[in-house]
C-alpha cells in the first residue's frame, strides 16, 4: 500500500507545480452528468446514439458550460482570496508552534517524505534470505522434536508388547507410517537450511543464543506487523469507498441497503484486523503504537497508514511525521496552488473578455456581409449573436463583479487574440456563398422570404425581435461600462 502513497506524494493535486486548485474532476462530472442519456439511448441505432451524444454535449457546452463560465471564474477568485487570507494567518501560527522560520523547508520535507517511501518498496534480497533462513531453522527445529517423539514411540514398541493381533498390526503400520512422514519432513527442513546456508555463506548454524538468530527474529516480527497493518489499511481504504458511494446522489435504496450491510461486514472484519495488527505491534522491541477503532475510522488517506510503518528506523522521529507539521505542509502547498490559481484566472479572465468583444465583431461582419447575399443565412446569423448576447450580458456582469473584489490583482481590458485563422473569433470574415447554394436560391425564388423582415411571419415574431436587439445593445453598453471600469 505504501507504493500508492508514494504516487499520491507525485502525483496528488496539492503537491503537482503548476496545477492551481483543480481537482481533475471535471471528466468524471461530465460522464456522470450525461448518465441520463442511457434510458433514452438504450435501443437506439448506433447512428442515432452517436447523433444523440454529439447533440447533448452541444447544446450542453451551448446553453449550459458557456454561460456559466463567469460565475465559475467568480466563485473561484473569491475561493483563492479566501485561501490565501485566511492562510497567511493559520499557517504562521502553525509554523511558530512548531518552531519552523523558513517556509522552504516543506518542500524539503516532501522530498525527504518521498525518499523514505521509495526505501519501503522492497525488502533487501540479504535481508530477506536472513528471515528465511531464521525461519527454516524453526521449521527445523519443530521437524526435529516430531521426528525424536516418532522415534521413542517407535523404539516403545517391542514383541514382549505386542499381542500379535489385527489391530495391533494395524497401529505398527500406523506408527511406522508416521516416523516416516517426520523423518521425510525433517530432511526436506534441513535441505533447505543448507542450500540457505551455502547462500548466505553461514559456516556454523544459528542457535537462539546467537545475535544474528535474535536480529533475524525481531526482522520477522517487524514483517508480520507491517503484513497486518496492510490488512487493515485495506479494510478501512474499502469502507472508505463505500461510505462515499452510499452518500453519493444517484444512489437507489436497495444499493443504500446492500452497502450498508457490507459496511457492518466490514466493521467486523476490521475489528478482527485490528486486533490482529496491536497484538503484532505489541510483539515488535520495542513495541509500536496501538490502534484504537476511533482512531481508525478516521483514517481517510492511504499516508496515514504508512506513516505507522517502520523499516529500519523510528519514522515517528521525522520532524515530517507529526501531525502538526502535516497540516502545516499541507496547508503550505494548498497555498502555493492559490497562487498559481490566481495567475491562471487572471489570463483566463482577459481570455473571456477579449472572445466576446471578437465573436461579436466577427458575427456582426459575417451578418453585414451576408444579407445582400443571402438573407435568410443572415437572419440565422442574427438571430446566433442574439443568442449569443444574452449569454454575454450574464458573463460581463460577473466579470463587473470579479473586477471589484477588493484584491483583484489584474485587469479585465480585452486583449489582442493570437488565434486569426479563417473561422476564428479574432479573424476577419470573407463571406462567400458557395454555387450550389446560389442555384438553390435562384431556382426557388418566392415571395414568402424575399428579404429578413419578410421572414417575420407575425407580430409577436416582430416583438422578439426587437427585446433580442435591446439585449445586444444592453450587452454591449455592459461591455462599455466593463472597459471603464477596467480603465478607472
Amino acid at each position: 500500500m505504501h507504493i500508492n502513497a508514494l504516487c499520491q506524494l507525485y502525483h496528488l493535486a496539492t503537491y503537482v507545480s503548476g496545477l492551481g486548485l483543480e481537482d481533475l474532476k471535471t471528466c468524471e462530472r461530465m460522464f456522470s452528468k450525461s448518465n441520463a442519456l442511457a434510458s433514452t439511448l438504450r435501443y437506439a441505432s448506433v447512428f442515432h446514439r452517436q447523433q444523440l451524444i454529439a447533440t447533448y454535449f452541444e447544446h450542453n457546452d451551448e446553453y449550459e458550460v458557456y454561460p456559466s463560465l463567469g460565475n465559475f471564474l467568480h466563485n473561484n477568485y473569491k475561493q483563492v482570496l479566501n485561501i490565501l487570507s485566511d492562510g497567511k494567518i493559520n499557517l504562521k501560527k502553525l509554523m511558530q508552534d512548531i518552531h519552523i522560520a523558513d517556509e522552504s523547508v516543506f518542500e524539503r520535507w516532501l522530498q525527504e517524505e518521498r525518499d523514505y517511501l521509495h526505501g519501503l518498496r522492497s525488502e533487501p534480497e540479504h535481508e530477506t534470505l536472513q528471515m528465511e533462513y531464521w525461519q527454516k531453522l524453526v521449521n527445523l527445529a519443530a521437524s526435529q522434536n516430531n521426528l525424536d517423539s516418532a522415534r521413542s514411540i517407535w523404539a516403545s514398541a517391542t514383541p514382549a508388547s505386542a499381542s500379535f493381533s489385527v489391530a495391533d498390526a494395524t497401529a505398527t503400520r500406523r506408527m511406522e507410517t508416521a516416523r516416516r512422514h517426520t523423518l521425510e519432513l525433517y530432511e526436506k527442513d534441513l535441505t533447505t537450511v543448507q542450500e540457505l546456508e551455502n547462500k548466505l555463506d553461514i559456516v556454523h548454524r544459528w542457535v537462539p543464543e546467537d545475535p544474528e538468530w535474535q536480529n533475524a527474529g525481531r526482522m520477522v516480527a517487524k514483517r508480520r506487523y507491517q503484513r497486518a497493518l496492510d490488512t487493515l489499511e485495506g479494510l478501512v481504504v474499502a469502507r472508505i469507498f463505500e461510505l462515499t458511494k452510499m452518500n453519493r446522489s444517484g444512489t437507489g435504496y436497495k444499493l443504500r441497503k446492500h452497502i450498508a450491510k457490507a459496511l457492518q461486514t466490514r466493521s467486523a472484519a476490521i475489528c478482527t484486523a485490528l486486533d490482529r495488527y496491536n497484538t503484532a505491534a505489541l510483539a515488535l522491541t520495542p513495541p509500536r503504537r496501538t490502534l484504537k477503532w476511533d482512531e481508525v475510522i478516521e483514517y481517510a488517506f492511504l499516508a496515514d497508514f504508512d506513516l505507522l510503518r517502520d523499516a529500519r528506523e523510528d519514522v515517528s522521529e521525522r520532524p515530517w511525521a507529526t501531525p502538526a507539521s502535516r497540516q502545516a505542509m499541507d496547508l503550505y502547498f494548498k497555498m502555493c496552488r492559490a497562487q498559481e490559481e490566481i495567475v491562471r484566472l487572471n489570463i483566463e479572465i482577459r481570455r473571456l473578455v477579449t472572445y466576446i468583444r471578437d465573436e461579436d465583431h466577427y458575427l456582426c461582419a459575417c451578418e453585414a456581409q451576408m444579407m445582400p447575399l443571402e438573407p435568410a443565412l443572415a437572419y440565422q446569423i442574427g438571430a446566433r449573436r442574439l443568442a449569443r448576447g444574452r449569454a454575454n450580458g450574464h458573463l460581463l456582469q460577473c466579470l463587473t463583479d470579479i473586477a471589484e473584489l477588493p484584491r483583484f490583482s489584474s485587469c479585465i481590458l480585452p486583449g489582442e487574440s493570437s488565434k486569426s485563422s479563417p473561422g476564428d473569433s479574432a479573424s476577419t470574415p470573407h463571406v462567400q456563398v458557395l454555387s450550389h447554394i446560389r442555384m438553390h436560391h435562384a431556382a426557388r425564388q418566392s415571395p414568402i422570404i424575399p428579404s429578413r423582415l419578410d421572414a417575420l411571419e407575425t407580430l409577436q415574431e416582430l416583438e422578439d425581435e426587437e427585446e433580442d436587439s435591446e439585449t445586444v445593445e444592453e450587452v454591449a453598453q455592459a461591455l462599455h461600462d466593463v472597459l471603464r471600469v477596467s480603465a478607472d
